[in-house]
């Protein structure tokens, strides 16, 4: 890219990763309004699919960044949509578990699905190096997202 300046292209992430963002929270309010759901709720469930298995309420707000009462009503609002249920662990009946439905895991599957295809499609066009940067990039960003919210949660406060 000839005549371009690291400043300059550093500016333009700044901007489209501000847009990629907005953009993002507004697909996730879409799809939450699409599902009645509250927003925080379909991303705890998108996460609680990955998670693999039931997991405690405490899970729940590590997951989330919420804490632990936050997690709590959390759960209950998606108990009482019939996205998860609460159910005692069978190693230790003092544990309480939150398990997705699987018949509501595999309709939020279905709609991600429907939704969100096309996205493997934008890819296409990228070697396998390329493919690598861009998983590596997300896992960072990821990461450092997770650090800054953890930082504002805790009191952080600019200046």
């Amino acid at each position: 890219m000839a005549g371009v300046t690291r400043t300059g292209l550093l500016a333009e992430l700044g901007v489209v990763s501000r847009r990629y963002m907005a953009a993002y929270a507004l697909f996730n309010q879409a799809l939450a309004d699409h599902l009645g759901l509250h927003p925080t709720d379909v991303q705890c469930l998108n996460l609680l699919t990955l998670e693999g298995g039931p997991v405690t309420t405490g899970r729940v707000a590590e997951l989330t960044g919420l804490t632990t009462g936050s997690a709590t009503r959390l759960v209950d609002r998606l108990e009482r949509a019939g996205q998860v249920v609460r159910e005692r662990d069978a190693g230790d009946r003092r544990v309480v578990l939150v398990a997705v439905v699987p018949e509501k895991a595999a309709e939020f599957g279905r709609v991600w699905e429907r939704v969100g295809g096309g996205w493997f499609a934008l890819f296409d066009d990228l070697d396998d190096g390329q493919l690598a940067l861009f998983i590596d990039h997300m896992r960072r960003t990821t990461e450092f997202g997770a650090e800054q919210a953890a930082r504002l949660r805790s009191g952080f406060a600019e200046g």
